[in-house]
């Protein structure tokens, strides 16, 4: 049986905020649940939310990776072997709906499973008792199934795939969770979150911070491997990061993002545009350079920011609304940071 580590839904999304109104309302009915969403999206995370805000919550807790296991070594692990059942069943062992009994049993890619094994599976949802390989007694179970692929089980169900009554049965509640490309207001919230998070783990004595550049880079990513890969490269920021004195805290510095990045150049492009600009503006004059470091940061932060905002601003079409949740500003800021950056809709949207 496993433990389950407190978990935090994050986000600001309309998605993630449905998602937990379904959490709270479908915790305490125990109705059986799929978790629907691409890999890494973060399915696991919200059964922990399920189970942990249900009367089965310190009870025991059994995971099942269909897709990991072939069908006969996986009916053995869900239904469990008596001693002599097949070569090599040295032992009786307890199968995880035995082990999960007055639990909770999550059967991860539950897509996965063959048809015959779905046939069993159907069976002890619908009456509740199993027999284990090699063994003509019956054991009763009372477990709260809740399942979670990265397939479209309706079009698997109508290409004979996935058994409809098994479906139906799973799937009296669905959770969806859209990739992190569909919801891009949830990235600084992740960002924030999780580099919290991996700081204390790490042993950090300062939470790591993002420099403008990078916090760019990655909220302009979209994130294919979705929440994992964003875990994975935030993880690889916190050990790679280097210190910088100029700057508060810690200064990620972005060549290890470049693989990760859509586009590579916007740190460097906005750090030599902005010394282009002074250096321009003082030879023009005749006069030595005015490189005054306040001045020329004062710069910096402002190009960034515009650069930001209107990325922000024209992925969500110019919703100021929306583009104010996803920076973590009020409206008034983000409009007063508007009119100061001087930053205008492209034609289009205006």
């Amino acid at each position: 049986m496993e433990t389950r580590s407190e978990a935090e839904l994050v986000g600001v999304s309309e998605n993630i905020r449905r998602i937990r109104e379904l959490i709270d309302h479908v915790a305490a009915t125990e109705f059986n649940v799929i978790v629907c969403g691409e890999t890494g999206v973060g399915k696991e995370l919200v059964v922990t939310q399920l189970v942990q805000k249900s009367p089965r919550s310190g009870k025991p807790y059994v995971k099942v990776n269909c897709a990991a296991l072939p069908d006969t070594l996986l009916e053995s692990e869900m239904f469990g072997y008596e001693r002599g059942a097949f070569t090599g069943a040295i032992r009786t062992r307890r199968g995880k709906f035995e082990q999960a009994h007055g639990g909770v049993l999550f059967l991860d890619e539950i897509g996965d499973m063959s048809l015959p094994l779905q046939s069993k599976l159907l069976h002890v949802l619908q009456g509740g008792d199993f027999s284990p390989l090699g063994s003509e007694k019956q054991v009763q179970t009372d477990v709260w199934v809740i399942a979670a692929t990265n397939r479209n089980l309706a079009a698997d169900v109508e290409r004979g795939n996935f058994r409809d009554d098994l479906y139906y049965r799973l799937s009296t509640i669905t959770i969806t969770i859209q990739p992190l490309r569909s919801r891009p207001e949830d990235i600084p919230a992740l960002l924030d979150y999780y580099i919290r998070k991996f700081s204390a783990e790490l042993g950090r004595k300062e939470k790591t911070v993002l420099s403008p550049e990078a916090f760019t880079r990655l909220c302009a990513y979209p994130w294919p491997g979705n929440v994992r890969e964003l875990q994975n490269v935030l993880q690889r920021i916190i050990v790679l990061g280097e210190s910088e004195d100029a700057l508060e805290g810690m200064l990620i510095s972005s060549p290890h993002l470049q693989t990760h990045a859509p586009d590579p150049g916007v740190g460097a492009s906005t750090r030599l545009s902005v010394l282009a600009e002074a250096l321009a503006e003082s030879t023009g004059k005749g006069e030595t350079p005015d490189l005054a470091l306040k001045k020329i940061r004062k710069r910096a932060v402002n190009q960034v920011e515009r650069e930001l905002i209107s990325h922000v601003l024209i992925r969500t079409g110019w919703n100021r609304s929306k583009a104010s949740r996803i920076l973590k500003v009020s409206y008034k800021t983000l409009l007063q940071k508007i009119e100061e950056l001087k930053i205008h809709p492209p034609p289009e949207l205006a």
